[in-house]
């Protein structure tokens, strides 16, 4: 990505001149970084310490994945102008997730993991996500409950429950990220899911599902059949 640069248009166009000229859509990936960084910083200008920004990262999601130390790690960028660059991916994330109206109707497991998709795929660690619904498949609470693997230790039905039974839910959904990208589910996923059906009915809560999220697809294991596997 770093090579995307204006090769029809001259080096001393600068950035803002070529926006205002242009628009914001005619800039390079380059130019847009450059223009948030501002200033340069001796003996490197603000263009060829954004340029050295985008050759550290291979694309701009890993850019959005970007810490602390990597940023500063980079020449000409200090404490400040790390903070800012993740001030703005963080930014720009929620700005596109306001952008996307999310239905508070539960019509498919299909719709839901699209969804889920947009806001997990970029997840380095497993994140539990319970989806409680109403007996008309609203949805009542959407809430992260775990970060980390899928033992019993810590994903325990006592806190999936408890929030259910203070919402008044009737049914449970239930979904977790794979950060590899591979969404085929382990044994400790069907055991899991087994025993989160098993607790449902006793309280009288259904569990509709268990959505296994990757990067690009998911897996519904009420589609495939797996819900009462082990």
């Amino acid at each position: 990505m770093g090579k995307r640069l204006m090769k029809e248009v001259p080096t001393t166009s600068l950035p803002r001149e070529r926006m205002e000229s242009y628009g914001v859509e005619a800039l390079s990936d380059q130019e847009l970084l450059a223009i948030l960084l501002r200033t340069g910083q001796h003996p490197y200008n603000v263009m060829d310490i954004a340029g050295e920004v985008l050759k550290k990262f291979v694309d701009l999601t890993a850019l959005r994945q970007a810490s602390l130390v990597e940023l500063r790690e980079i020449r000409g960028i200090g404490r400040v102008k790390a903070l800012e660059i993740c001030a703005l991916i963080e930014l720009g994330q929620r700005i596109q997730a306001e952008a996307r109206p999310a239905s508070t109707l539960v019509r498919s497991s299909y719709e839901l993991a699209q969804q889920l998709i947009m806001e997990m795929r970029d997840f380095q660690q497993e994140h539990l996500v319970c989806i409680y619904l109403d007996t008309q498949n609203q949805i009542i609470l959407k809430k992260t409950l775990f970060i980390g693997s899928l033992n019993q230790s810590i994903a325990h039905p006592r806190e999936i429950f408890h929030f259910a039974v203070r919402v008044s839910a009737a049914k449970i959904i239930l979904a977790h990220n794979h950060p590899s990208g591979n969404v085929i589910p382990s044994k400790q996923d069907l055991h899991f899911t087994k025993r989160m059906r098993e607790c449902g009915e006793l309280m009288g809560i259904e569990v509709l599902d268990h959505l296994i999220i990757g990067t690009k697809q998911y897996l519904s294991l009420r589609e495939e059949g797996l819900l009462e596997e082990e």
